[in-house]
């Protein structure tokens, strides 16, 4: 049986230059910082040796569906695990009792992506990704 690998931690920032500074002691130069406009966010990644660091930002335009599905909560956001299949991992997760958010799948930062409700026992945001 194969390990399911994360893709990404996501962690909210209310200042994104100041968190790239702080981090980037941390973890070197961010692999990419990408501005998505539609979606209201600025972010930047971090390439570890185990995983993705994944640093959002909210523009205050066009963020109200980010908003929406992250919350207002700085620090960390939500877990995102790869998947080779984003249809069919929505699908078996769904079937075990997991709720898709509206709008999901959608194209996120690096990837096809969905967010599932947090649950009752652990309030979890959690996310499947299907990199590009």
């Amino acid at each position: 049986m194969t390990k399911t690998r994360i893709d990404h931690i996501g962690i909210i920032v209310a200042d994104l230059e100041a968190a790239i500074v702080q981090f980037t002691l941390l973890f070197g130069t961010p692999k990419m910082i990408k501005e998505m406009p539609e979606n209201g966010l600025r972010v930047a990644e971090f390439d570890t040796e185990n995983v993705t660091v994944e640093l959002l930002q909210y523009t205050g335009e066009n963020d109200a569906f980010a908003r929406e599905v992250m919350g207002e909560r700085l620090g960390l956001n939500h877990i995102s695990a790869a998947v080779p299949d984003l249809d069919q991992s929505v699908a078996d997760l769904s079937g075990a009792g997991f709720r898709i958010m509206d709008g999901f799948p959608t194209q996120g930062a690096h990837g096809q992506v969905a967010f599932f409700h947090p649950d009752d026992t652990i309030g979890l945001l959690f996310e499947v990704c299907q990199p590009d």
